[in-house]
């Protein structure tokens, strides 16, 4: 069970550039969220090899660095109690076509990895990927 009380929230290119950006942060916000640091950002290679580097050797990670580094991200640290855990149920299923209605993936995603939104799995990797896009001077 989650405890931690931030979680990273990453709005993917196809959202970016479909003009989700607004609709998908009013949702989180919504949910009762609060946005603590925030930047757009266009990830190298090179940096998406690092952050997906668990995922290193699957058969969709080429195609998820070719995607990821397609186009500007928007990258958040969002606050809540049990933020992971509570991020994850407006998340939705990873693949946006058996993600339930209303979820971010199913309002705004169309096919994997195109699914619109990431979000940290474990408090684990909220504090290691939201340490990867901010520095402590860039959270509020």
């Amino acid at each position: 069970m989650s405890t931690g009380i931030f979680t990273l929230a990453l709005i993917k290119p196809n959202a970016v550039k479909s003009g989700y950006t607004a609709p998908i942060l009013a949702k989180i916000h919504e949910a009762g969220f609060r946005i603590s640091a925030m930047k757009f950002v266009q990830l190298t290679v090179a940096q998406a090899e690092i952050f997906y580097s668990t995922h290193k050797g699957q058969p969709f990670y080429d195609g998820l660095l070719e995607f990821m580094t397609s186009g500007p991200i928007v990258a958040a640290i969002i606050e809540k109690e049990n933020a992971v855990e509570e991020y994850r149920k407006i998340l939705g299923n990873t693949d946006p076509r058996k993600a339930a209605p209303g979820t971010l993936r199913h309002l705004f995603g169309t096919q994997l990895p195109a699914n619109a939104v990431h979000g940290s799995d474990s408090d684990e990797a909220a504090i290691r990927e939201c340490s990867f896009f901010f520095s402590a001077f860039e959270r509020y």
